[in-house]
């Protein structure tokens, strides 16, 4: 893997996932409890023996990059292993980042000073478990110029997804981004293959195409752009279908691009059986964690029925006081305080959250260091939410990081 270089985009605005994106990129956004979103990329990477990574920011990234100083300084630059981060530096021109393609491009000197192989591209904004050595096994052993990810997906979400046509298995015949009426699965007409962000090029096919679309009148996206271009010219684009062992079923694969998809992401960690699993020893999720104390439980209940410190079927981070609250389904990032008689069910509570008693929150979102007034009800009546906060297309409330709540 030592010819191989990694490049994670981690620059886009993510106005879909907005009121979370409105002081912070999109892949440093809190997910799981303890995660941001770009610590799943970054641990596969890990997972999969890949450390040379370039970490590409531009948009409001102060919390992303102290994230990753904190929590993701672990490589050894002696074994000439790292993370970089690079902002946008106006280096070929006086623009920032256009598009993805264009990002890659501002920073083609990295690849020259590397001089690798193959060069892979990952979208630092998904959450799913992946091992890039077999992805980069097959673009290898199929001779391919480009390898793009792919992962099937029923044919109703094609409207947010860039969506790859794919021929005799293997083949790219076409791309089309966020399509009402997309090409779908041969012998397969309710299902589509979205592209999942990665891709597997060349070095010198990469430069060759990155360099004809700067000179270009065009978006500068891969998807949109690089893909048609190359197809254009009769390159060899295969797809990789990430699929389970045995190849009967799609691996769990997430773009939680908007409110209702992040939230419903944050959901499948609370199932009894979660079809995503956070406890694989074997596939660590690395993150940086802050020193807090175990959570804690307070009262009994024998006193007062209803005064009962309970949680049931949620994840609690460490530093959580739940002190006679009840917690069901749930999602407590660290430092959050449940006070006695309030009850919080199928949602997600991020760091330094203060709820307290008598409070009422379900289905809802609530970001960092807001506190939640004695007796206020969240979720129960969306039009007045509608009034004071955020509610997405699906009905959940965001309230965002730092509200003052009267």
């Amino acid at each position: 893997m030592q010819k191989v270089v990694t490049f994670i985009m981690a620059g886009g605005k993510g106005e879909r996932l907005y009121p979370l994106t409105r002081d912070r990129v999109k892949p440093a956004v809190p997910f799981g409890g303890v995660y941001r979103i770009i610590d799943f990329t970054l641990s596969n990477c890990i997972n999969s023996g890949l450390r040379k990574i370039y970490v590409l920011i531009q948009y409001k990234s102060i919390s992303l990059q102290r994230h990753l100083r904190k929590g993701w300084d672990i490589f050894d630059a002696h074994l000439g292993e790292y993370v970089d981060v690079i902002p946008a530096q106006q280096r070929v021109g006086g623009d920032w980042y256009k598009g993805t393609a264009d990002a890659i491009y501002q920073n083609i000197y990295s690849i020259e000073q590397e001089n690798p192989n193959d060069v892979l591209i990952l979208a630092g904004d998904h959450v799913y478990k992946m091992n890039y050595c077999r992805m980069l096994d097959f673009h290898k052993s199929s001779g391919a110029d480009l390898t793009v990810g792919v992962v099937e997906v029923d044919k109703t979400q094609s409207s947010h997804l860039g969506v790859v046509e794919v021929t005799n298995k293997t083949g790219v015949r076409g791309f089309s981004e966020k399509p009402k009426s997309p090409a779908t699965i041969e012998d397969k007409p309710d299902k589509i293959y979205a592209s999942m962000g990665i891709y597997v090029f060349k070095r010198k096919v990469l430069e060759e195409e990155l360099k004809e679309d700067a000179s270009k009148n065009t978006g500068h996206d891969f998807g949109k752009d690089i893909i048609p271009q190359m197809l254009k010219k009769n390159k060899k684009i295969a797809a990789y279908d990430f699929r389970e062992k045995g190849g009967k079923k799609a691996k769990y694969w997430r773009d939680i691009g908007s409110i209702d998809a992040y939230y419903e992401a944050n959901m499948d960690l609370v199932q009894i059986s979660p079809v995503f699993n956070l406890y694989d020893r074997s596939w660590l999720v690395r993150t940086y964690h802050e020193q807090f104390p175990p959570a804690k439980t307070v009262f009994s209940g024998k006193d007062e029925a209803r005064r009962k410190g309970l949680v049931l079927d949620s994840l609690v981070s460490d530093g959580c006081i739940i002190s006679g609250g009840r917690v069901e389904r749930s999602i407590l990032s660290p430092n959050v305080r449940i006070n006695s008689f309030s009850e919080i069910t199928d949602s997600i509570l991020m760091e330094g959250v203060n709820v307290s008693r008598y409070a009422k929150i379900k289905r809802a979102i609530i970001d960092k260091d807001v506190n939640i007034p004695r007796s206020v009800i969240i979720g129960y009546d969306l039009e007045k939410d509608r009034k004071r906060f955020f509610v997405s297309n699906s009905g959940i409330v965001v309230v965002a990081k730092g509200t003052k709540i009267e």
